[in-house]
């Protein structure tokens, strides 16, 4: 299935940047951060029924889809910055963040450096709650990814990879469910200049070992700020036992297991997904910003042991302790 675009498509510049994104809706902000490789039309399935209640903004992270791709800062540190100018140059004080994937990890980031700026956090198969990753995801750190990546990026080979990625997708497969939005990642990889900014993203992030940025050592922060934990049952690219992860470090996180979901919970089951996240934000209260609670926890610390040890351990709690997502 070719990618779908939105007809809201805005652009605006950000230090000398064409940021592109969706703005629609209104009502209190949620900001959707979406994953490696993709754009805002991750999100298509569900920014409509969003949008119903709230304002949703749903952007292309430098370096994806119809936004810049320079050399420049792709750090998840550096997309947090990013996120914060673009609600500023539009107007946004604060928003409920929702980010998948490595968009969860940039919503994490945004969380710790901007408190001040973040209702809730939702967590969508995100990055950053443990080691593990895909072997796909860490080949793009070997060296000769760019110049591998241009050969199997020739149009022919392309069309035809993404062509059986596609119709493998459609068997509904657990195993290959994933592959129609792998397919639209790869397709995009025919962009050098995509192909190096996502580069880039992954060495800040991964290394051969798995991941290397994680939230482990600062979750005893979301004490102070409400966090809902998404996760696709089938998950094959980020292990859904980091949703127990999650479970362990942030007791006070509400987290769901999608059945008969993959990577992707919010194209798998739009209508479920909407309904968790809407009865998510009804049920908590925006987080207030407490620079006092704030020094309080830091003085506190952690006490809970790190899960971004060695991979291959076990979790820090059993994944049927976690809450599975009723049918919609």
């Amino acid at each position: 299935m070719p990618r779908r675009t939105s007809p809201h498509l805005q652009r605006v510049t950000v230090h000398g940047h064409r940021r592109a994104y969706v703005r629609m809706g209104s009502g209190p902000v949620v900001l959707l951060l979406h994953g490696l490789g993709c754009d805002h039309t991750t999100w298509v399935p569900v920014m409509e029924s969003l949008a119903r209640t709230h304002t949703v903004i749903a952007p292309d992270l430098l370096g994806h889809g119809s936004s810049d791709k320079p050399r420049a800062d792709y750090s998840v540190g550096g997309y947090a910055n990013g996120m914060r100018d673009l609600l500023t140059v539009l107007g946004v004080d604060s928003a409920t963040v929702v980010g998948h994937s490595f968009g969860g990890g940039v919503a994490m980031q945004f969380a710790y450096q901007y408190p001040e700026r973040t209702e809730r956090l939702v967590l969508v198969g995100s990055g950053g709650l443990g080691p593990d990753v895909s072997p796909a995801i860490r080949a793009i750190t070997t060296p000769g990814f760019h110049q591998v990546m241009g050969l199997l990026a020739a149009p022919g080979l392309r069309h035809a990879a993404t062509a059986t990625m596609r119709l493998l997708a459609r068997s509904r497969m657990s195993q290959v469910r994933d592959l129609g939005e792998v397919a639209d990642i790869y397709d995009s990889f025919k962009d050098p200049r995509t192909r190096a900014a996502i580069r880039h993203v992954v060495r800040a992030v991964v290394d051969w070992r798995g991941q290397i940025v994680t939230m482990a050592d600062r979750a005893y922060l979301t004490e102070a700020m409400p966090m809902c934990v998404i996760w696709g049952a089938d998950d094959m690219v980020i292990p859904v036992s980091h949703a127990s992860n999650a479970s362990a470090l942030a007791p006070s996180a509400r987290i769901e297991i999608v059945p008969n979901a993959g990577h992707f919970p919010h194209r798998d089951h739009p209508e479920r997904f909407v309904k968790i996240v809407r009865d998510f934000m009804r049920s908590t209260e925006p987080s207030r910003y407490d620079r006092e609670r704030w020094r309080q926890l830091l003085d506190e610390g952690a006490s809970v042991p790190s899960v971004h040890a060695e991979a291959g351990e076990s979790p820090l709690a059993p994944v049927h302790s976690v809450r599975r997502a009723s049918s919609a």
